[in-house]
């Protein structure tokens, strides 16, 4: 089968043809019809990321797709159910096996390409946001690199749970595609003082931060007391430094948050919060937002599109037509 894989670290993956897997016990053989991209893939291919595997591996965290065969003990999902799941390696392929737990039945409504976009980026804010954060109604809710992939559904369901949402973005293109998930106020992530523009906002009171380097370092200058720093990732390639004696100033509360590892140690929590997020979905107040599907021959390009920064919303590879 074919496979978008990274044969050594710190070099591009490529295409190659590796050998289709079997599903063993308790798993499920999917057939893959589209994998969705994330910062992560970047990250892996130079070993950057905190999930790096050892290669040679596959790429792809995210996948949607049909139930082609099942393993030993297994009894749910069965064979050809449309499923999307969270496997945080291998996607970028023509088929892959999974824990039959992790595999997710699609809504009959979802089309393979949200299913794809559609886990990790309304996972993470989900989760960060209700269940680490506590975001409350009310509350300001400061989103960074808020037109990406992650940054723009914590806009989505930032408004969702009740909050006014501030949404920085580099260029107007990008502000625009945020003020349309609903960002009550939008700022150009390039402004000369950010953390001015936030304070004449009144400040903020949860801060969603996918991107480090100096926004990170504004946004902490314009926070309310009592605020909470969600660090979920840096896509500025600076990782800021936390001077813990200014956290007392005003009481702040930073938090590392990583999706993936919730599967690892409190999957219930994952589980719960994906039952919310399909239930949103359905009723239709969830819009997925993806700017590039490409063919799988071309899934280095999206890759590409990540590291240039592109894209807005999500990059999703089509793996095999629907």
């Amino acid at each position: 089968m074919r496979a978008f894989q990274v044969s050594k670290i710190g070099e591009p993956a490529e295409l190659s043809q590796v050998t289709a897997p079997n599903a063993a016990f308790s798993e499920v053989l999917v057939k893959i019809s589209t994998c969705g991209l994330n910062f992560a893939d970047l990250l892996m291919q130079t070993g950057q990321y905190q999930d790096t595997p050892p290669a040679p591996f596959t790429l792809g965290m995210e996948i949607a797709g049909t139930v082609e065969a099942i393993g030993e003990g297994v009894t749910s999902p069965a064979i050809g159910t449309r499923v999307a799941v969270f496997g945080g390696q291998g996607g970028l392929a023509d088929y892959g096996t999974y824990d039959a737990r992790t595999a997710i039945e699609i809504p009959d409504k979802m089309s393979m390409t949200d299913a794809a976009a559609f886990q990790i980026a309304y996972g993470t804010s989900h989760v960060a946001l209700g269940y680490r954060a506590n975001l409350q109604a009310g509350e300001t809710l400061l989103v960074l690199g808020a037109a990406g992939g992650v940054g723009l559904t914590a806009v989505e369901i930032g408004k969702l749970m009740g909050a006014t949402v501030i949404a920085v973005a580099r260029g107007a293109d990008k502000l625009e595609v945020a003020g349309k998930a609903g960002a009550d106020h939008v700022i150009d992530a390039g402004v000369e003082d950010l953390r001015a523009e936030l304070k004449a906002l009144g400040g903020v009171d949860v801060v969603y931060d996918p991107i480090g380097g100096d926004l990170f370092k504004a946004a902490f200058r314009a926070c309310k007391p009592e605020a909470r720093i969600l660090s979920i990732g840096f896509a500025s390639g600076e990782v800021p430094k936390v001077m813990t004696n200014h956290l007392l100033v005003k009481n702040i509360t930073v938090m590392g948050f990583y999706w993936g590892g919730y599967m690892k140690f409190k999957p219930e929590v994952i589980a719960h919060s994906l039952r919310e997020l399909f239930a949103w979905y359905e009723a239709g107040k969830l819009h997925p937002h993806v700017s590039h599907v490409l063919p799988f021959e071309q899934a280095a390009g999206g890759i590409e599109l990540l590291r240039t920064r592109k894209s807005t919303g999500k990059v999703v590879i089509e793996v095999a037509a629907e």
